[in-house]
């Protein structure tokens, strides 16, 4: 399957070079064309100048770009461009209504359109790891399957149009406790002055393990956070998770705490930094209680 690929950012750049080492990849966009002809140039492939111009040269475009917005502005780019019976498959995290009314849109053009929003970090989007959460008609996604299997280890089908998205949601909510209470953990361990490399390798194999424990404790331990999933994305996952919740007349606690940490960070210029920079927040609560 021909595939081209939208959106070179920190994920979005492994997933395309895993399409490339698959031998699916024939062209690439990305908004910052500078992106693009570097990495056309590093795989040998074709950076397009015209999102329209990229989709008449696939069968399939994945698409991992930044929000709703960009979702919308890429479909409407792309679609003069596809064939009928080619694939859509959007591994952006959005709102579900944003996916629903891109299958919609696609539908009318006799495209197929799938949301496949993506867990795993860019650790799982370098090894071709990801958990992937699918949404959209059935006979699309086992189409669609073989190629999601090179960008994932984990690839399941949750139903209808935006049901990839409400799954992403959930572990976005999972994450946002995850990370407070290792952030919490952490830092309360460094006030009762235990070895923190020590504790971190003894921990990760107990009970209280997790993927956020194992992989970015060490970041709290040495007090750097490089980006491998931004504040500023997270604060805006956790946003379309408070509206999808709002829908049900519910607020979030665990939501809404993460995003008054997440708002504090931002301010005090943290936003581009990895999630466990919440981790500068829970040491501060230790430090304000000494004399």
């Amino acid at each position: 399957m021909r595939t081209g690929f939208v959106g070179l950012g920190a994920m979005g750049a492994h997933m395309a070079r895993n399409l490339h080492r698959a031998g699916a990849l024939v062209g690439i966009w990305n908004r910052t064309a500078d992106k693009a002809t570097a990495l056309a140039t590093e795989l040998a492939t074709t950076a397009y100048d015209d999102l329209e111009s990229l989709a008449a040269a696939c069968d399939a475009v994945v698409l991992c770009v930044s929000a709703d917005g960009d979702v919308r502005a890429v479909m409407a780019g792309l679609l003069p461009g596809l064939r009928p019976g080619a694939l859509v498959i959007d591994c952006s995290t959005v709102g579900a209504g944003t996916a629903r009314d891109m299958h919609a849109l696609a539908r009318a053009s006799g495209v197929g359109f799938l949301d496949c929003p993506v867990s795993g970090g860019v650790e799982g989007a370098r090894t071709g790891s990801l958990a992937i959460m699918v949404g959209g008609d059935a006979a699309t996604f086992a189409e669609a399957k073989p190629l999601l299997e090179h960008l994932g280890r984990t690839v399941t089908f949750m139903g209808s149009s935006g049901a990839g998205q409400a799954a992403k949601a959930t572990n976005q909510i999972m994450c946002a406790g995850i990370i407070q209470a290792v952030a919490e953990a952490m830092a309360f361990a460094k006030a009762e002055g235990l070895p923190l490399d020590r504790l971190i390798d003894t921990l990760g194999k107990g009970a209280g393990s997790s993927w956020y424990f194992v992989n970015r404790a060490p970041f709290m331990a040495n007090e750097r956070f490089p980006a491998g999933f931004r504040v500023r994305l997270h604060d805006k996952d956790l946003r379309i998770c408070r509206d999808m919740a709002a829908a049900h007349e519910v607020r979030l606690p665990v939501v809404e705490s993460t995003l008054a940490e997440y708002a504090k960070l931002i301010d005090e210029g943290y936003g581009d930094e990895d999630i466990s920079s919440i981790y500068r927040l829970k040491s501060a609560l230790f430090a304000a209680g000494k004399p």
